[in-house]
């Protein structure tokens, strides 16, 4: 393991530890969105992803995913993200398909 890669995996058991907010999304919310973002086969993003990432800062989680690589994660699968999430209803607390 790289240094880069090391001091990330500190900080995220830090912020895991700390329920440490990344990009307005707490770690286990982000977590929500992780088989939608893992090769070889991610699957679609589930309601619960795209409810977490609703409230999320977009272009900070970009700068965030440039950094050293995550875990299982691929960078590209969850930069596109965003174009497949489906629209969250935070009143009915439900995915709507309109």
């Amino acid at each position: 393991m790289n240094a880069k890669a090391a001091i990330l995996t500190v900080f995220l058991l830090f912020a895991i530890a700390n329920a440490a907010d990344i990009c307005n999304l707490k770690v286990s919310e982000l977590m929500e969105c992780k088989l939608a973002a893992t090769p070889p086969s991610p699957t679609p993003p589930s309601s619960a992803c795209c409810k977490a990432l609703s409230h999320a800062d977009l272009k900070c989680l970009c700068k965030f995913m440039d950094s050293p690589p995550l875990p299982d994660i691929d960078p590209k699968l969850a930069k596109e993200l965003p174009g497949k999430l489906v629209r969250f209803d935070h009143l009915r607390g439900k995915v709507v398909d309109d």
